[in-house]
């Protein structure tokens, strides 16, 4: 059950806010419905509740708060916009990447795109899906952890009728079973077909809360589709006729030749014109919206060919079909709902078999322990659809996929699963590697050419001229992708908000990123050798004489560049951002290190393995002292005493944002 109370965006400047205190309830076992033209405020809701726009109000999902849910990709599962994924990456490369998020099997994901007919696709990059497929990727995203409550924007939004005909016996078959279902439309004859409650918005206010019984009497009524090459002459007619008998008949030109007649039938209206000689070439029963203002663009929108049984039942008054009465018997109601019949209940859809959809379902409460929870929901298994036409053929319902029965317990390999799957999904990072390869040995070439630069600049590729050889910014744009790859993309975010901000998940990217970059470091140095050793000889291959020294400098470089393309992009919300800080650590932050390090009263870090040997009276084993000296001349550096600045001001900013998100 979903209770939102007092939603209300931030306003910007002087104008009005987008929401403007709306609250509503959306019952579990039924079909809810925000309904609205463009711009009234529908998908702003739905970003309120989720906690992923700045407002007032607070919403509850089955009596808890999102950020008080500890895995909320268990209890909701969202759909806004389009499926945000790279456009690279495959079907079933984004749905396992996400089990690995979610902590569910990932035999999920190939259940999932069974039920919603995408087994064909599985290998198909996102970017190459049509507008049908690219919706049912995303509800099979939003079924991957198996939640309690659907919340979708604009899921029929630019499909055909048969794609959201299918689209919406998924959401009812979900309802049947006990979930909770919300989602988004400006078409009031759709929320009138398939939502047991429907909230309208208007301006970013609630105007109405309705049951779908009511919503068909106040807001929806039967009328005539009328096209005819005379259709000013025949509205005349219809005009002047109902006035000569008394009745009530509104008659309304709409665009071209068409006519909308209102509290008249296709036999008065198709008699008129056959008395009169007036060539007809439309006429048929529809349904209207009565809306004034922006929903009045909604009538005779739609052809005639395109309306279903359904509207032709809904009447001012509303009943529902009777040859569906009859097959299926009385109709099961909401909780709390009207007692009149209603166009949609929530009981079993018409075109899905009783015994497929009447199984009571216990849902169980997500679990916040490290052990399994309890009992989860005991769903049918039924034949999955092979392919989109058979999902879409009328004696093949929708199944839901097979519920999780066991709740996987939290594991400190979870976030590193995903980690590693989002960044090996997609190409990103072995280009960003060979760009870096090449470019370095490129430059590397150049600088033996021109001379009188020093052995250990020469292998790196590290010119005077350039703040941070290729190496390091190709490790600090890795850092910032790990991280930016959740903003432009918010299904990875499955935590909590638009990034998942969990210590965890941070230190999966941290160590990742600095493996990336310790392997790009090396290869870099490899190849950069090689390149030199094959065009000039074995005279710049050699290896420098303090090359322990250099060694731990130049890893401290590239690992401390990717940290902090990660952490800045974490805090920024943004790769460029991320990127921009790397980069402002030679630019800006070394010369400001300079101006402190300089005059004489700065120690150096000379002696520094003698010193440890006194303080401990021994040798340390494997010359750890070396090490311990590499690494002191390292933070001694202006560079490495930057970067250890950067470091440390990123993480505690990061871990600072991640308090605040915990206590709101």
């Amino acid at each position: 059950m979903i209770q939102a109370f007092g939603l209300t965006s931030s306003p910007r400047k002087e104008l009005p806010p987008a929401v403007d205190d709306v609250s509503f309830e959306a019952r579990a076992g039924c079909v809810t419905t925000l309904l609205g033209t463009p711009g009234a405020g529908k998908t702003a809701v739905l970003r309120l509740m989720l906690e992923l726009q700045q407002g007032r109000g607070i919403t509850y999902f089955r009596g808890r708060p999102l950020h008080r849910i500890a895995h909320p990709s268990r209890e909701v599962g969202v759909l806004l916009g389009d499926v945000p994924g790279h456009p690279a990456r495959t079907v079933r490369g984004q749905l396992r990447m996400l089990c690995a998020a979610a902590g569910v099997p990932v035999r999920r994901a190939d259940e999932v795109l069974e039920v919603v007919g995408l087994v064909s696709l599985r290998d198909e990059r996102l970017g190459t899906l049509s507008r049908g497929m690219d919706r049912r990727l995303g509800l099979a995203c939003a079924l991957l952890a198996d939640p309690h409550t659907l919340v979708l924007d604009s899921l029929t939004e630019g499909l055909s009728a048969r794609e959201s005909h299918w689209l919406h016996g998924m959401l009812r078959a979900h309802a049947t079973q006990g979930g909770t279902v919300l989602f988004t439309t400006t078409d009031p004859k759709e929320a009138a077909r398939t939502a047991d409650r429907i909230v309208t918005l208007e301006q970013g206010r609630v105007v109405a809360d309705q049951e779908a019984a009511d919503f068909s009497r106040t807001r929806l009524r039967p009328r005539v589709a009328v096209r005819s090459p005379h259709a000013t002459r025949l509205a005349a007619l219809l005009t002047k006729e109902a006035r000569t008998a008394h009745r009530s008949v509104e008659v309304v030109r709409e665009s071209g030749n068409r006519l909308a007649v209102y509290g008249s039938t296709c036999a008065d209206v198709g008699e008129t014109a056959f008395r009169h000689g007036i060539l007809v070439h439309q006429l048929a029963d529809e349904v209207g919206d009565m809306a004034s203002g922006g929903d009045s663009t909604h009538r005779g929108e739609e052809k005639a060919a395109e309306v279903t049984p359904e509207d032709a039942a809904v009447r001012q008054g509303a009943a529902v079909l009777p040859e569906l009465s009859a097959a299926h018997g009385s109709a099961e109601r909401c909780p709390g709902a009207s007692t009149e019949v209603i166009p949609a209940t929530c009981g079993p859809e018409p075109d899905v078999p009783p015994g497929r959809l009447a199984t009571a379902v216990g849902v169980s409460e997500p679990s916040d322990g490290p052990g399994p929870a309890a009992s989860a929901p005991t769903r049918p298994r039924a034949a999955h659809p092979r392919s989109s036409d058979a999902a879409l053929a009328p004696d093949n319902p929708p199944p839901l996929p097979p519920p999780i029965s066991v709740r996987s317990a939290p594991s400190p390999l979870r976030p590193l699963r995903y980690e590693l799957r989002r960044a090996g999904g997609v190409g990103t990072g072995f280009l960003t590697g060979a760009v870096v390869l090449v470019s370095s040995a490129l430059v590397a070439v150049l600088m033996a050419r021109i001379g009188h630069t020093p052995q250990h600049r020469l292998l790196a590729a590290w010119p005077r001229e350039l703040p941070l050889p290729p190496a390091a910014l190709g490790a600090g744009l890795l850092g910032a992708i790990a991280f930016g790859d959740e903003f432009r993309h918010p299904a990875l975010a499955v935590d909590r908000g638009t990034v998942p901000r969990r210590l965890g998940l941070l230190a999966a990217k941290l160590l990742v990123a600095g493996a990336t970059g310790l392997l790009l470091a090396f290869l870099t140095v490899g190849c950069d050798a090689e390149v030199l050793y094959l065009v000039y000889g074995q005279e710049l291959a050699k290896v420098p004489a303090d090359w322990l020294a250099l060694t731990a400098s130049w890893i401290g470089l590239v690992i401390g560049c990717s940290w902090a393309g990660v952490l800045a992009a974490g805090i920024f919300r943004s790769t460029t951002a991320g990127l921009a800080a790397v980069v402002a650590v030679p630019v800006l932050v070394v010369p400001l290190v300079q101006k402190v390090l300089e005059g004489s009263s700065v120690r150096s870090a000379a002696g520094f393995s003698v010193r440890l040997r006194e303080l401990f009276l021994a040798q340390w084993p494997f010359g750890g002292e070396r090490y311990l000296a590499a690494g002191a001349r390292m933070m001694a550096q202006p560079v490495g005493g930057a970067l250890a600045l950067s470091l440390t001001a990123l993480l505690c900013a990061y871990l600072l944002t991640t308090l605040r998100s915990r206590v709101r």
